[in-house]
């Protein structure tokens, strides 16, 4: 199950589970649009690989058991190990590589 975590690991602006802000990579990593397009050239900078937009759980129990009220959202902030001058240099390495070809 999608873990939904609450922050930008680039600049810990929040997301929320709601977001249209978040994006993800394959691995959950999370980051908001601005740090994606601005500083990560959509390369995650743990896995290499792009990103998508967070899907958003839905609020209502459409379904018996699937909601955000019974599948909560993580609480635990992320944050990444690299500086952002790190994350710019690495990105520069391989963003010119589409996401399918890395």
């Amino acid at each position: 199950m999608l873990e939904i975590r609450p922050n930008c690991e680039c600049c810990d602006r929040d997301l929320p589970a709601d977001s249209l802000e978040a994006m993800i990579c394959t691995y959950e990593c999370t980051f908001c649009k601005g740090c994606v397009i601005d500083i990560l050239s959509n390369v995650c900078p743990n896995c290499g690989g792009g990103f998508v937009m967070r899907p958003i759980r839905p609020v209502k129990e459409w379904r018996s058991g699937l909601s955000r009220e019974i599948q909560k959202p993580s609480i635990e902030r992320v944050h990444s190990e690299y500086t952002r001058k790190e994350l710019k240099e690495f990105s520069a390495q391989v963003s010119a590589t589409p996401p399918r070809k890395r």
